[in-house]
């Protein structure tokens, strides 16, 4: 019987901003090591037995993140599944379940968030163990955290009667939403109450037999769109007229609570943190002996219990304390440890106000590599380009805009009109507004070469694919 890891890469990551963004949120950031969050996630499966290669669940904006980060670890999933729209967990899970019974009718689930801390990797290891052997009888198997605080920010799980011949694992008496601070220290007062990680372990076939009893469209809809989904080497994306005619709801709520197939393992000793904020990410982190987690290159006087992190450029800080700040090339955070769960106001004023730090950084990853704004003024502006070795830009054209491109590192294959050129370091050309055109790196080294673009309107709209290999529409859209 097979452990299908089930990693889940949707969500916007507001919470974390400057760092985390729209478009780059933060499960895909270094935030507390060398890894990734989704990294971290996938490589503490290596202790889990039996365990087959993950599914990831994301959606078409990010699925090259995720494949990019899988290939950097050397770990070829059992899919990617793309996501038409966010539907919440319960659909995310279901198409999972059908997937994974495709290679094994009696697939174990272990359903995991892609942007979880957990330390103890050898803990969960062995809870997971537990889970497994637990719903492979056919329980539906949650992760209650032992409570360190009464923490509102996350939902409670109270356990009841004792599972029999599992040691610390119960039958679930109820699930409760975040409560207010005088809930949440009853609940610690009184004992019996976890908090709910967001992870379980399940058998797929009984998952989604629970699920058509409680949420029968649920059901429908995600088997009608997982079989007529679009599955090629790297990819299988579901059909999006029936997926997005799912209900939005979450594991929890479709089926967790209203089954009497509910077990709770006790996660503890996993040193978890879900790093719902920086305020969350500061408590996990290394301190000084004045409480403050210094990262970057960062100068400090007269500080405490301060979390400064510096991405670009050195940051100073004098005679302060409680702070949160984060620089990157575009956007700093000041805030008070106590507020920064507040952050997310300010990402929904970016938003409203339609300004780009709310979803991309000044640094844009793309399927064939990235680009970064250097300079901008009346029309013009310049960027730095790096190009994959192997990958290609889509081949298209802009009404309102020129280019100059300068290698400065690598080769470039070139299609300029008519014209294919190759350009080599100090090497340049000119495209014409109006002229089709292709950027390719033919090497085996990243090309970087600097953009100037000039003309009347500059936006990453003016654009017309004619051919594009990464399957985006040729429609006007960003490159």
């Amino acid at each position: 019987m097979n452990v299908f890891p089930v990693v889940l890469c949707g969500g916007s990551g507001t919470r974390l901003w400057p760092m985390s963004r729209g478009g780059y949120p933060k499960q895909y950031l270094k935030l507390t090591g060398s890894d990734t969050l989704v990294q971290q996630t996938v490589r503490r499966l290596h202790g889990v037995e039996n365990v087959a290669a993950p599914i990831v669940i994301t959606n078409n904006e990010q699925r090259f993140l995720v494949a990019d980060q899988l290939r950097k670890m050397d770990v070829s999933p059992s899919a990617i599944v793309l996501e038409p729209v966010g539907r919440n967990t319960a659909p995310a899970v279901a198409a999972a379940a059908l997937i994974a019974m495709e290679r094994d009718p009696d697939a174990l689930l272990l359903i995991l968030p892609s942007d979880h801390v957990i330390l103890a990797e050898d803990v969960f290891a062995k809870i997971a163990a537990t889970a497994r052997d637990i719903a492979a009888t056919g329980n539906l198997v949650t992760f209650g955290i032992e409570p360190a605080t009464p923490h509102t920010g996350y939902g409670y799980i109270r356990s009841g009667e004792p599972l029999a011949g599992s040691e610390g694992a119960w039958h679930v008496r109820a699930f409760t939403e975040k409560p207010d601070a005088q809930t949440a220290t009853r609940f610690l007062a009184e004992g019996g109450y976890f908090w709910n990680s967001g992870m379980f372990m399940v058998k797929a076939s009984v998952y989604l037999d629970e699920l058509g009893r409680y949420e029968p469209k649920v059901f429908e809809q995600v088997r009608l769109s997982t079989a007529a989904a679009k599955r090629d080497d790297d990819f299988i994306r579901l059909e999006a007229q029936t997926f997005e005619a799912s209900p939005n709801i979450s594991i929890d709520y479709a089926v967790m609570e209203r089954t009497d197939r509910a077990v709770m393992v006790a996660a503890c000793g996993l040193n978890w943190s879900d790093i719902g904020s920086w305020s969350a990410l500061a408590e996990i982190s290394e301190k000084d002996a004045d409480g403050n987690s210094l990262h970057g290159d960062v100068m400090i006087d007269d500080v405490s219990n301060s979390y400064i992190r510096g991405e670009h450029r050195m940051v100073a800080a004098i005679g302060v304390k409680d702070l949160v700040i984060v620089e990157t090339a575009d956007a700093i955070l000041v805030a008070h440890r106590d507020q920064s769960e507040r952050v997310k106001k300010i990402v929904e004023r970016l938003t409203a106000l339609g300004r780009h730090e709310s979803v991309t950084h000044r640094k844009v990853i793309r399927p064939w590599g990235s680009y970064e704004g250097i300079d901008q003024g009346e029309r013009f502006q310049v960027k730095r380009i790096v190009v994959n070795p192997g990958a290609s830009l889509s081949l298209q054209m802009h009404f309102h805009r020129a280019e100059h491109w300068i290698v400065v590192k690598g080769t470039a294959r070139v299609v300029n009109g008519e014209q294919e050129i190759l350009l080599a370091e100090n090497q340049s050309t000119y495209i014409p507004l109006g002229v089709t055109h292709r950027l390719e790196n033919p090497g085996k080294l990243p090309l970087e070469l600097i953009e100037v673009q000039s003309g009347s309107y500059l936006g990453e709209d003016d654009i017309v694919r004619l051919q594009d290999v990464y399957g985006r529409e040729a429609s006007p859209r960003p490159v």
